[in-house]
């Protein structure tokens, strides 16, 4: 991955950055967000604080402190009605699962060239613009 390079980062790999569970993923989430411009969306911030406050017993204060973190340093893109239809047309073009389709069409909709995740498909291409990366395979 190009140091600096602005991309999109799900959920998966940000849990892995902030738990214990595999130290080899958790090093490779951490190096993926440390060398890049990561960009979110309120989904991913959502899905994030859920996961760390359910399996990893996360305290609300420190959630809280994440929440800001995460609005202070990275771009997020908020929900919006043209997102969701974006969102709607994907699932109609790539078959994508609903909650798959908002994060892509949010990548998408942030003008990166890359998602990082690790539960979509490996190297699938999006509109020629958006190419999705498991970023434990490389």
């Amino acid at each position: 991955m190009p140091d600096n390079e602005t991309c999109f980062i799900d959920s998966n790999i940000w849990l892995y950055a902030f738990t214990d569970n595999d130290t080899q993923k958790k090093e490779v989430a951490q190096a993926l967000i440390k060398a890049s411009k990561p960009v979110v969306s309120t989904q991913v911030i959502n899905e994030t604080c859920v996961n760390l406050i359910k399996r990893s017993k996360f305290p609300e204060t420190r959630i809280s402190e994440l929440i800001k973190t995460f609005f202070e340093k990275y771009d997020v893109i908020e929900l919006q009605k043209g997102l969701l239809l974006t969102a709607s047309q994907l699932r109609l073009e790539y078959a994508f699962s609903f909650w798959d389709s908002i994060i892509v069409a949010a990548a998408l909709i942030s003008g990166v060239k890359t998602l990082y995740s690790e539960d979509m498909q490996d190297g699938l291409v999006v509109h020629d613009s958006l190419k999705i990366i498991n970023p434990f395979k490389l």
